[in-house]
């Protein structure tokens, strides 16, 4: 960087003329700072893990606050190194995190009960009786299939509730004093109205007549956040919020804050997917895909979700639990070999040796299975999982094979719901956009994603921040937004302009090699049932 350019982010940095994303992922929060030129210009993180408690997948509110605390702290060091510079304001602020989930607070703000993730497939019986009284997909991770499983349950705390939200609808809550949230994960707590940009209401009537008989003291409409789409003002930033985010006391209050998003559609606005016809993949520890519909589908599918763009545009999302943690557990053991040995343990060149090694096995694998199945996986109907390995005795097992077959089963489940878009709606997409972990390692995922979808597949450099810069890039939409300028606009001519990333295009033999690794991951799944039932 040049010395102007160094003075002018001092300068942008001084005076708030950058945005903040802060997205709580599920095995790392995030906080990106933004310059008005839409370049990342410093970086936070924080690493943490869910708890499994009381057969529950759950984070503390104490995880909770010292994580984005932690995020803001280490972003805010980083420029300090770079720049010099004491953060004390900035242009706006916007908060994403993990999609659907429950979070209850009684009147007095205080929790109910700890917050059930999207992980937990604990919701079947509510998600099975919704999906017929609405005609509508309500997925086991909504936070209304939640609510209703609670009533079903007869649990205590049900007509305590004053207020249902997501994760980052809660943190944006604690920061500014307002209930509201975006669009995107509004879709994912309730069905949305897509002429109105609202809760249905048809549905919500529906809902409350469903349990009148219990005499809540509450309506549904009541205990939701209000909706938001992209570009409207969310509320600012309080001096109490401000104490919490940075209790340095550096940051000042007053700072305007953007509709808090779910990932889904900070991964959306990350890779330039909120136009109709593009697609975006996320795959990290959990994968989904989303795929903007020129119409609605035919009919209701219990494997597609219907969420929407942070605009309020109808998507197709097609999301799994499990993609790349067994992966990464057999990396971690290769490690551990590799430590054993003396040998260096550098974890970027593990995953980059490992990863490559996969390109060249056999194209359907080898005859190897696999399944990395950590929690229950609802496009394949299992409740809980159990991660396995199995293969003939005359399969072709290699370190290749071994590497390719966890690749290609990370996105078993994902191709299982695609092939319902694809092959049975004839949905059309011009090209997908692949961010997350899986494709760190440059070519090698998106190379398995291009075989898996056989659709290009696009990465960009920018991909690599995550949702984290897509929530500042929604921060920073709100701010400067011109009159009737919508964000898939906003997004192409401003900021992705002559950024179209690398493209693979899918290759004939591993394309096939994949349809025939579905095959067997098919059929194969009783052996993972079996797995479930044996060992508990």
């Amino acid at each position: 960087m040049d010395r102007s350019s160094m003075e002018e982010r001092k300068e942008a940095i001084r005076n708030g003329r950058t945005t903040l994303g802060i997205e709580l992922g599920s095995t790392r929060i995030k906080a990106v700072l933004m310059d008005e030129h839409y370049a990342p210009v410093a970086v936070g993180n924080h690493d943490w893990e869910n708890r499994y408690i009381d057969n529950i997948w759950t984070y503390t509110l104490e995880d909770i606050w010292e994580g984005v605390q932690g995020s803001y702290r280490n972003m805010a060091e980083d420029v300090k190194n770079r720049y010099g510079v004491t953060i004390t304001t900035i242009g706006a602020i916007g908060f994403s995190a993990m999609m659907h989930g429950y979070m209850a607070f009684n009147k007095d703000g205080e929790i109910l009960v700890p917050f059930r993730t999207w992980r937990n497939t604990i919701t079947g019986a509510a998600s099975e009786k919704l999906t017929k009284l609405f005609e509508y997909n309500i997925p086991q991770r909504w936070s209304i299939a939640h609510l209703y499983q609670a009533i079903l349950n007869g649990e205590a705390h049900v007509p305590e509730i004053d207020y249902l939200v997501t994760l980052e609808g809660y943190v944006h809550w604690m920061l500014t004093g307002q209930k509201v949230l975006g669009i995107g994960d509004a879709a994912g707590m309730f069905p949305i109205d897509l002429q109105k940009k609202d809760f249905n209401e048809r549905m919500i009537r529906q809902f409350d007549e469903l349990i009148a008989s219990k005499g809540f003291p509450w309506k549904l409409r009541d205990i939701l956040p209000k909706v938001l789409v992209a570009g409207e003002p969310a509320g600012v930033l309080t001096a109490e919020g401000a104490k919490r985010l940075d209790p340095s006391g550096n940051l000042r209050p007053g700072i305007p804050l953007c509709p808090p998003e779910g990932d889904a559609g900070t991964g959306m606005v990350a890779t330039n997917s909120v136009a109709r016809r593009t697609g975006n993949v996320s795959a990290g520890t959990s994968v989904f895909a989303m795929v903007v519909l020129e119409r609605e589908l035919s009919k209701v599918y219990r494997e597609i979700d219907l969420v929407t763009t942070p605009a309020g545009d109808l998507v197709a999302m097609v999301h799994c639990n499990n993609c790349t943690s067994d992966l990464n557990a057999w990396v971690s053991l290769f490690r551990e070999f590799s430590e054993a040995m003396g040998m260096e343990t550098d974890t970027t060149k593990l995953f980059s040796v490992l990863y490559n090694k996969a390109l060249e096995g056999d194209a359907d694998c080898g005859g190897l299975l696999s399944y990395g199945y950590y929690s229950g996986e609802h496009i394949t109907h299992f409740e809980e999982g159990r991660p396995l390995f199995a293969r003939m005795p005359d399969a072709r097992f290699n370190l290749a094979n071994f590497m390719r077959v966890h690749l290609f089963t990370a996105l078993g489940a994902l191709r299982t719901g695609l092939d319902i878009l694809f092959k049975e709606e004839q949905v059309k997409v011009d090209q997908i956009l692949g961010h997350g972990g899986l494709f760190k390692t440059k070519g090698v995922g998106q190379k398995i994603m291009a075989a898996a979808m056989n659709t290009p597949v696009s990465v960009m450099e920018t991909a690599g921040e995550g949702g984290a810069w897509g929530i500042a890039l929604l921060a920073d939409y709100m701010l400067h937004k011109e009159e009737g300028e919508p964000l898939d606009r906003y997004l192409a001519d401003r900021v992705f302009a002559g950024n179209a990333g690398t493209r693979i295009e899918p290759d004939e033999k591993d394309v096939e090699g994949f349809e025939r690794f579905m095959e067997r991951y098919t059929a194969g799944l009783s052996i993972e049932r079996a797995a479930v039932e044996a060992m508990r």
